[in-house]
């Protein structure tokens, strides 16, 4: 996967450099301190993702990406977070705020080559390829439930809901879910980020078993979830549909 960074930061260039020697799957093409010196390697080199920077003092990063024709996909890496708003509208795929953590920036090129291997290869009826496993390899998690801890096959899990401080886990084949005692980011980062997708404050969903979108509304074997709207751009980008 062929990237870019822009940034006028050279400490902010040279951690995202450290980050992306660290993905095999990643090819740092050039870095830039100035948008429009990138223009040339972007139609030349078929650049599939962007890292950005949005305040810069020649040009804006979000008025960078707007003025790009044949856009790639892009992550805004930014010190602040204000500008969330307006990156989602332009369909970043992340919005990395500063300083990154190594993890943050694992998730957030995770989910582009989810796109791009959705955009290039279709291979079956899911919307993402399965999983594969968990970030740590495996294809299953432990959770704890009451007195023991279950365990949970990924690809059966159909989303997640919350209620205060426990999360309720449905999953396939019952109609009872796993009640336990953990925040969402706990339970999202032991998940595949390829596969898992924020929905709402209240909704993690596995996106291979959703069946259809109605409107504002997520149906997973006839239960109907809601899309926050704080979340809907994201969400129905990364399901191709914005």
């Amino acid at each position: 996967m062929k990237c870019i960074i822009i940034d006028d930061e050279p400490l902010a260039v040279e951690v995202l450099q450290d980050y992306c020697k660290k993905l095999d799957f990643l090819e740092l093409e050039g870095t830039f301190n100035n948008p429009l010196d990138s223009i040339p390697i972007i139609n030349r080199k078929n650049i599939d993702l962007i890292f950005s920077d949005i305040e810069m003092p020649q040009m804006n990063g979000i008025d960078f990406i707007d003025s790009l024709e044949n856009r790639p996909f892009f992550i805004f890496t930014t010190a602040y977070s204000h500008y969330a708003v307006d990156g989602f509208e332009l369909n970043a795929v992340d919005y990395l705020v500063k300083p990154i953590p190594y993890g943050r920036f694992v998730k957030a090129v995770s989910r582009v080559q989810g796109l791009l291997t959705k955009n290039g290869e279709v291979r079956d009826t899911n919307i993402f390829p399965s999983s594969g496993g968990s970030e740590n390899g495996d294809n299953f998690i432990f959770v704890k439930a009451e007195y023991e801890n279950i365990k949970i096959r990924i690809d059966d899990i159909k989303y997640v809901q919350g209620l205060k401080d426990y999360l309720k886990i449905h999953v396939v084949s019952t109609n009872k879910p796993i009640l336990t005692l953990m925040s969402f980011k706990e339970l999202h980062d032991r998940l595949p980020s390829n596969l898992f997708e924020r929905a709402h404050k209240s909704f993690l969903v596995n996106v291979n078993h959703i069946g259809s979108i109605q409107r504002n509304r997520i149906v997973i074997d006839d239960i109907r979830l809601p899309i926050g709207e704080s979340y809907k751009s994201t969400f129905l980008f990364r399901l191709g549909l914005r």
